[in-house]
């Protein structure tokens, strides 16, 4: 018995070390979900370690997924009145990425025949986010940001659940850096991309995650 019980107390030191040990990691690290941390001013994207994510349904089977990346844009925030940020960024279509050349190409060659192309074609315009308006939630850390985003020619209100990841100087260039993470839903029949549906899923599910380094 007396074995057993030092055997199980040593597996709690050793878990409690590694929590401990996890936790110096994570202090270490030059992001920290901390707000104090944010400064006001204005902010541009880092389009090296910013992605927007889509997911479809695809025959009910299973779900596939891309990205898109190259982004561009600012954040303007004050910490002591978050509703008032604003946020605009830019995201170019044919910056995408999927797991075959073959579903690429699908989604950017032209229409046969001078018919309209089944997804994006051969030169879409980028998409573009703009907020109209931000709410904080009371936790400090998560934002519903609604706005109007732009695709393939048309313009739609969208909803973006937000969540503050992490902020501090970014080590490699020591500009203050801000983190952010968020979920969105669109349909893509509401601009204008109906092909395959429902086959194909209508509803798009989007997933952000996006670096903001402070404007020099």
């Amino acid at each position: 018995m007396n074995r057993i019980i030092s055997t199980s107390l040593a597996a709690l030191a050793l878990s409690a070390g590694a929590v401990g040990l996890n936790a110096q990691q994570s202090s270490a690290l030059p992001g920290q979900v901390d707000p104090s941390r944010v400064s006001g001013g204005t902010y541009e994207v880092d389009s090296g370690h910013t992605l927007v994510g889509w997911r479809v349904n695809h025959f009910g089977f299973n779900d596939y997924f891309g990205l898109f990346g190259d982004v561009e844009g600012s954040l303007t925030i004050d910490p002591a009145n978050l509703s008032s940020a604003q946020v605009d960024v830019t995201i170019p279509i044919t910056a995408v990425t999927v797991a075959s050349e073959g579903l690429r190409d699908h989604l950017l060659r032209p229409g046969e025949d001078g018919a309209e192309p089944d997804f994006f074609g051969a030169s879409p315009a980028p998409a573009r986010f703009v907020s109209t308006r931000v709410v904080p939630h009371g936790d400090g850390r998560n934002a519903t940001i609604l706005g109007d985003l732009t695709l393939n020619g048309v313009t739609n209100p969208v909803t973006i659940l937000a969540e503050f990841t992490g902020a501090g100087a970014n080590p490699m260039n020591q500009r203050e850096t801000i983190g952010f993470e968020g979920t969105s839903m669109i349909k893509r029949s509401d601009y204008g991309i109906d092909f395959g549906i429902p086959v194909v899923s209508d509803e798009v599910e989007l997933n952000l995650t996006a670096a903001f380094e402070k404007a020099r």
